[in-house]
């Protein structure tokens, strides 16, 4: 049973000595080995202590990842994760799971510093809850909004001082360094990669957009999030079936890997992090269906802060209004312009993201100094 697994797994971990309990990485599944693997690769590479990786799913890369200093365990995502977290002693616990202490997964006072890694490089005041960040003591940020961010925050929303370091971004990081010449598609590839929510691009009109997309010349990848895949499988499946057979369409079931993003000449989003992830690290443009944004702190603006996938997304793509008019345009206009997009794609990244292509071992320094 799975349930023993991961109790003998705690137990192996709460065995650990002094001496091999200081790097604790945390992982709540395969979708978030791609910003957590640079980092674990390069604190390999920079100390002989050993690291101990801990992933909720069984199926996580990291868990595999073969290194004589790197142990793994597998805890899941129900009672025993939060017996493991209640009981945690650790020097440095890195994770990418916001909303520490607010719900199950509790801060334990054995632990010296908790580490946040960010998933995306959204702003934090808009689409994560209220309190999402205060129990972390460090906070690695992705660019300079993250630390404007934190900073207002602790100003105005009495949010707790961080240690804040300027870290990057370690998904963007693998697209750029697993990208080569783009692509050469007779038939141009149309990836269709949306956030979640009820105000999601697909949970809206997802068959309606699909439907329009595949009328036209294009070969369609659809590659929902996760989240929509579990609360709208219903909707997801439809459009499979009526699709599945055909030759010009696609489906990428996970967000882990970046076949498709390689792949496509052009992304179709809304609000979410993804649309950044395409833009600055494959330096493509991106078209936005204007959904309703997506909000679940609905104080911040309060902030004072324009959140920077709002300020960023008429400058790395194009906005389409919900009723469609005009799509098959607006599809055309931003292939064709695709070499003008690429250098101020480039300049935005440069401006926006901290030490590109470098932020492992930028984040493994820190956290080394940090112990």
């Amino acid at each position: 049973m799975k349930f023993i697994r991961y109790f003998k797994d705690v137990l192996r971990f709460n065995q650990l000595s002094k001496n091999d309990n200081k790097i604790c990485v945390y992982c709540e599944g395969k979708n978030y080995w791609p910003h957590l693997k640079p980092i674990v690769e390069h604190l390999l590479k920079r100390t002989d202590m050993q690291v101990n990786y801990v992933s909720s799913s069984e199926d996580d890369p990291g868990l595999r990842f073969d290194h004589p200093k790197l142990q793994g365990y597998v805890i899941g995502a129900g009672f025993i994760r939060n017996y493991f977290f209640d009981n945690l002693s650790s020097d440095v616990v890195i994770m990418t799971m916001p909303d520490l202490d607010q719900y199950q997964v509790k801060k334990s006072a054995r632990v010296k510093r908790f580490v946040y890694i960010h998933h995306s490089l959204v702003s934090h005041q808009m689409v994560y809850r209220p309190k999402a960040f205060d129990a972390f003591d460090v906070i690695m940020c992705a660019g300079p909004h993250h630390n404007t961010e934190i900073q207002q925050m602790i100003k105005s929303w009495h949010m707790p001082p961080k240690t804040m370091i300027n870290h990057g971004y370690g998904r963007l990081d693998s697209i750029i360094s697993n990208s080569k010449e783009k692509p050469h598609n007779v038939v141009k590839k149309i990836l269709v990669a949306p956030s979640w929510g009820s105000h999601g691009t697909l949970e809206m009109m997802g068959e309606r957009l699909i439907d329009e997309l595949m009328k036209l010349n294009l070969h369609v990848i659809l590659r929902p999030h996760p989240q929509t895949v579990k609360f709208a499988k219903g909707m997801i499946d439809t459009i499979v079936k009526k699709y599945q057979n055909h030759e010009r369409f696609s489906y990428e079931q996970g967000v882990s890997s970046e076949a498709s993003l390689h792949q496509s000449d052009l992304m179709i989003s809304d609000w979410s992090g993804a649309a950044l992830d395409y833009a600055f690290g494959l330096l493509k443009p991106v078209l936005f269906i204007d959904v309703p944004k997506k909000v679940q702190n609905e104080q911040y603006e309060s902030l004072g802060l324009v959140p920077f996938e709002v300020s960023i997304r008429e400058q790395i793509g194009v906005v389409q209004d919900v009723d469609l008019m005009g799509l098959e345009q607006k599809i055309m206009q931003l292939l064709n312009d695709e070499t003008d997009w690429a250098s101020a794609l480039l300049r935005l990244r440069d401006q926006h993201v901290y030490n590109v292509s470098n932020s492992g071992q930028i984040a493994a320094d820190a956290i080394l100094e940090l112990l």
